[in-house]
């Protein structure tokens, strides 16, 4: 089996074996752009390392012949004491982890070769410092020495000659033996970093959080060195065909003169616009620009592509479909539309929901803001408020909403990230570490704010202005401004939009979003309702986009003033009180009901029937001990009666309904009477009926019986469903949906009783633990768990429609809303999911994608 392709031998299209950047050193190649000579180490090297614990039989033979191609085209050899070439190793997944991986830079480096070095380029200086780079380089990778003593080390001395010798002090006190002076080792070590890198814990943090499997491997990418520190006339630097911010028009990017490509990344040196290089070096930026525009005609999308000038020759190290903000997603696809490049369905597949949704968060209301603190660059796009953490523990140990400040983030600060609100920092730009990461994430970052950032004394000072640890603050990356305290925050264009506020040309963004949205309306073929309580939450629906009201909870309408009239059910003596107790109810619910009818007028409106235990309508056990007066006495009472040692599977949903005579009855005429009204009105309701917690047959026939009585002679033929959230619900869905007439998958109720643990406890104790443990990589209740909870959606889908073959199927719990579950949903032949009003748009635009991608 061969392990290694040179760059002459792949494309883009062979990902899987090349990773992403070896597939598109290959292309640009292929395209005739300048990409030094080299090769790559396929995926299939890595994880045959991977599993076996040492590199494949005949690697290292391979890669010293594909060696001799590199230096033959470059004219000189690795280990040549006059002439030396040098090589950079980095990794190269399929998918872009940017910063999760290894890099090692200048192999080839020893006390010979690099005088050889000094003498060919002339400039002794620039080969003792790339001598200095590859020792703290390697020593980090391949001997894991703290990076810190590097620092430490290059803090208190700026010869490169000298710091050469205190860095190999370091690694000789740090690892018991010297540097290694031979070319060959030092490659065949950083080759085995690269594939262990894999699977450090950032590495698998970050694969976690972009749902990226674990099992692909990277390849290695080796090349010749090139060099940006060769003097003013060279640079490094990356550069987009698009601002991935906004998605303007226009080539974007960062430069650096007599710098390397890691100095841009790592964000430890203030870079200059592209735009600069314009004036510094017209020939190379026209030949850069000339190759964005053919890389993104190739593409079809968005690149970035990082560059090197050594001594005013361009070369292109790297490209990828670029990273974006999720506005800019939008604004692209929209423009690409426009361009002919790509058609509106595959615009479509180019955004997300997650997308959509970070573009409905709220902005910052700046009518009474303060003056800001420090302005940065606005790297990716939020209005984040948050108590400030100067480390990453710190960020995942707080509670509540933090802000993550740094001087420059780096790969380790991973979990930070990812725990934070916003991040900001005192280095680099919109494509330094922080931006990018935070761009891929969705959190909100300004980068290279005017801050001295002391992590010692837990503080940063603006100006004459000190923050603390644990001070608030706002952070806005669309202006790059940074604000004391809390700010108060406004609604999002686009959800002015759907709201009716704006219209759809009021903007690039919202124009992008209303366009793409629209399509998704005529692609998708699954329904999408919303969850609404109020009359104004299925008003807000409509507007929204909803086709209906898929749950209508109707306990929350017994809150309130009105509780005292649940309290006066609960503690009835009697079958007179209870029937003074529904009668007093009767006339708030149907008000209640005609409202959200009229608001739904012609679209179904589908109302569950009480589901709580009413113990939670009542005061605390704990808050009526003690209790003086005879109400409250009479509320202890009750409470002592209604206690149970769990509520959650006690007397709650369909069993309220058989066991709390005339509870059900009212609530089935307040719907019937307010659909009669509404009828008499001139409307077109549509009320359905859904029967809550049902487990077996017999308990939906017992209440549907009853319904169907109340019904008669005031607004009969009221479709009646049921709930399946209890497990054996979904395994004898083909009995239940002899009596069913639809089935709604409560999804947050069915993950709770099949996994047998609380949305508290996952949140709380449980999913913290089993996310490091590597047992769940997100919450079952937020994404549906596709092996288990949907399997056995399934199975009731299955045997419901066996035995009703018109039996309509829709989903109702907090999975309707979540982009990732929906094409399951989809997939499962589901008819419909329910999400919240905010989330319409989301559904909406998932569902389509679920259309698109299906292989129907």
């Amino acid at each position: 089996m061969s392990y290694v392709r040179d760059f002459t031998d792949g494309g883009m299209d062979l990902k899987d074996l090349l990773g992403g950047k070896g597939a598109n050193l290959a292309e640009m190649t292929r395209m005739g752009l300048p990409v030094p000579p080299g090769f790559t180490v396929t995926t299939e090297a890595c994880r045959t390392y991977l599993k076996l614990g040492e590199a494949p039989d005949g690697l290292f033979a391979e890669i010293c012949r594909h060696l001799g191609d590199v230096e033959r085209a470059m004219g000189r050899r690795l280990g040549d004491p006059d002439d030396p070439l040098l090589l950079s190793v980095r990794s190269g997944g399929k998918f872009s982890m940017p910063g999760m991986m290894e890099t090692i830079l200048d192999i080839g480096l020893n006390d010979a070769t690099v005088e050889g070095l000094a003498a060919v380029s002339g400039d002794d200086r620039f080969a003792w410092d790339c001598y200095r780079r590859l020792i703290s380089m390697y020593g980090s990778t391949v001997a894991h020495i703290p990076h810190d003593l590097f620092e430490q080390a290059h803090a208190a001395e700026s010869d490169p000659r000298r710091l050469v010798a205190a860095y190999k002090r370091i690694f000789a006190d740090q690892t018991g033996q010297e540097f290694p002076q031979d070319p060959q080792a030092q490659l065949e070590g950083a080759v085995l970093a690269v594939f262990r890198s894999w699977n450090t814990e950032r590495a698998r943090v970050y694969r976690r959080a972009e749902h990226i499997p674990d099992d692909l491997g990277t390849a290695v990418n080796i090349m010749a060195m090139v060099y940006g520190n060769r003097g003013p006339a060279s640079g490094t630097g990356v550069a987009f065909t698009r601002d991935p911010a906004t998605g303007a028009r226009g080539v974007y990017g960062d430069y650096l003169q007599n710098a390397q490509g890691e100095d841009v990344v790592a964000g430890i040196r203030d870079t200059l616009p592209l735009s600069r290089l314009a004036e510094l070096d017209r020939r190379c930026f026209d030949e850069l620009t000339a190759a964005l525009a053919a890389l993104e005609a190739r593409y079809r999308d968005l690149c970035d592509v990082e560059f090197t000038i050594e001594e005013g020759r361009l070369w292109l190290l790297q490209t990828r479909v670029g990273k974006r903000t999720a506005a800019a997603a939008f604004v692209i696809a929209a423009q690409l539309v426009d361009e002919g490049v790509i058609t509106l369905d595959e615009a479509l597949l180019r955004v997300d929901g997650a997308r959509l949704a970070q573009l409905m968060f709220p902005r910052f209301d700046l009518a009474d803001a303060p003056p800001p603190l420090a302005t940065g660059v606005p790297a990716s796009p939020g209005a984040a408020c948050g108590r400030v953490v100067f480390d990453s523990r710190r960020a995942t140990e707080t509670r509540g909403p933090v802000i993550l400040v740094r001087r420059e983030t780096n790969p380790d600060d991973l979990p930070g990230m990812l725990a934070a609100t916003g991040i900001l920092t005192s280095h680099g730009g919109k494509t330094s570490h922080a931006a990018v990461v935070a761009r891929g994430m969705g959190r909100t970052c300004v980068c290279g704010a005017p801050i001295e950032v002391d992590e010692e004394r837990r503080e940063f000072r603006a100006g004459d202005v000190v923050v603390a640890e644990g001070d608030l603050i706002s952070v806005d990356g669309a202006t790059g401004h940074v604000y004391p305290g809390e700010l108060p925050v406004t609604p999002s264009p686009v959800v002015r939009y759907f709201d009716g506020a704006v219209s759809a040309d009021s903007g690039p963004l919202v124009s992008a979003v209303a366009r793409l949205v629209g399509r998704a309306d005529a692609v998708r073929r699954l329904g999408v309702y919303a969850n609404a309580d109020t009359p104004e939450d299925a008003a807000r629906a409509r507007r929204f986009g909803a086709a209906g009201i898929g749950l209508c909870r109707t306990e929350h309408m017994f809150l309130g003033e009105r509780r005292r009239l649940v309290e006066r059910l609960i503690i009835a003596q009697d079958e007179t009180e209870i029937r003074a107790a529904l009668d007093a109810l009767l006339p708030l619910q149907r008000a209640d009901f005609t409202r959200i009818l009229a608001a739904m007028d012609g679209l179904p409106v589908t109302i569950r029937l009480i589901d709580p235990p009413l113990h939670e309508f009542l005061p605390s056990y704990e808050d009526l001990l003690g209790a003086a007066d005879d109400h409250s006495r009479e509320l202890l009472t009750a409470v002592r009666r209604l206690r149970e040692t769990n509520p959650m599977l006690g007397l709650r949903g369909v069993r309220l309904g058989l066991l709390v005579p005339g509870l059900f009855a009212m609530q089935v005429r307040a719907i019937a009477e307010a659909a009669a009204e509404r009828t008499a009105a001139g409307g077109r309701p549509r009320p359905e009926i859904m029967v809550p917690l049902v487990g077996d047959v017999r308990e939906l026939a017992a209440v549907k019986a009853e319904a169907v009585q109340v019904m008669e002679g005031i607004f009969p033929g009221i479709p009646i469903g049921t709930m399946i959230e209890v497990p054996r619900a979904a395994l004898t869905a083909g009995r239940i949906a002899s009596e069913a007439e639809f089935f709604s998958f409560g999804t947050n109720d069915l993950t709770q009783m099949t996994w047998g643990f609380s949305r508290d406890d996952v949140e709380g104790s449980i999913f913290p633990a089993y996310l490091r443990m590597g047992i769940l990589e997100e919450s079952p209740f937020e994404t549906l768990d596709q092996p288990g909870i949907g399997r056995l959606i399934t199975i009731a889908v299955d045997e419901g429609r066996r035995a009703r073959p018109d039996l309509r199927i829709g989903v109702c719990g907090e999975h309707g809303g979540d982009p990732a579950s929906i094409r399951f949903f989809h997939e499962a032949g589901l008819d419909y999911v329910s999400c919240s009003p905010f989330r319409v748009p989301v559904a909406c635009l998932e569902a389509a994608r679920a259309a698109l991608l299906s292989p129907e």
